[in-house]
């Protein structure tokens, strides 16, 4: 019985996807990089935009783990999205044994977090919420992971830490990304330290008086987005000096 409601909410919810899907997907597709070999090969678009996918989330709001896990195992980016919106959700209103449970789900589902919007969207608010009083030396194991997604799950996860005043592992988890080879960590890391120098500039400029040379042109003027125009060009001038 459990199977067949299962199936039934999530064929609901396809349809339902399906019936708003746009004509225009392509302009969400352009967002990401979808050509042979780039990271959104795989992924396929139906169009649906964020807004309309979070008023569909309170209406589904309680699906169960195993409908959500049909959900972000979809090749459909819009349904995966939705299922860790609706995860989201759930989470923060969860009792803190329900999200021991929540978390451990969003943990053996990393593999389905696969896309800098669905990272984005639930890292900070599950894995950087559950670890905040908690031991999180998870992230350096996932900030030194061979998939990408994980290594952005590292970094973004400490932006929860941020808005509590926490920065000391944000800078410790960009420590460890200043080599990555990819685009995507580089522009996620830059977004953290900038988020973080928001909180504790003289703490941000002590970092990158330390790493700039060390740091990819693109982290950096994420990162140094909110300085000054003579401070951008200093610190521009290290890189450029190289």
């Amino acid at each position: 019985m459990k199977d067949s409601i299962n199936n039934k909410n999530i064929h609901q919810i396809q349809t339902f996807l399906q019936g708003l899907a746009s004509p225009n997907k392509e302009k969400v597709a352009r967002f990401f990089k979808t050509g042979t070999g780039d990271y959104a090969e795989a992924d396929e678009f139906i169009g649906v935009p964020v807004p309309v996918l979070r008023k569909i989330a309170k209406t589904f709001a309680c699906i169960s783990l195993e409908e959500i896990q049909q959900l972000i195992q979809s090749k459909i980016n819009e349904e995966r999205l939705l299922g860790l919106i609706i995860l989201v959700n759930q989470y923060g209103k969860a009792p803190s044994e329900s999200k021991d449970k929540i978390y451990l789900f969003y943990l053996s589902n990393l593999s389905n977090v696969n896309n800098w919007n669905l990272v984005d969207t639930s890292a900070h608010l599950i894995m950087g919420a559950h670890l905040l009083d908690k031991d999180k030396d998870i992230l350096i194991n996932l900030a030194n992971s061979n998939s990408m997604w994980e290594r952005r799950i590292a970094i973004v996860a400490t932006w929860y830490f941020i808005r509590k005043n926490n920065l000391d592992w944000t800078f410790k988890i960009a420590e460890i990304l200043l080599n990555d080879k990819h685009d995507l960590i580089h522009k996620a890391v830059g977004w953290m330290l900038r988020e973080a120098g928001k909180r504790d500039q003289q703490q941000l400029i002590l970092f990158l008086n330390q790493y700039t040379r060390l740091m990819p042109r693109t982290m950096l003027r994420y990162a140094i987005e909110k300085f000054s125009e003579q401070q951008k060009k200093s610190y521009l001038t290290m890189i450029l000096k190289l």
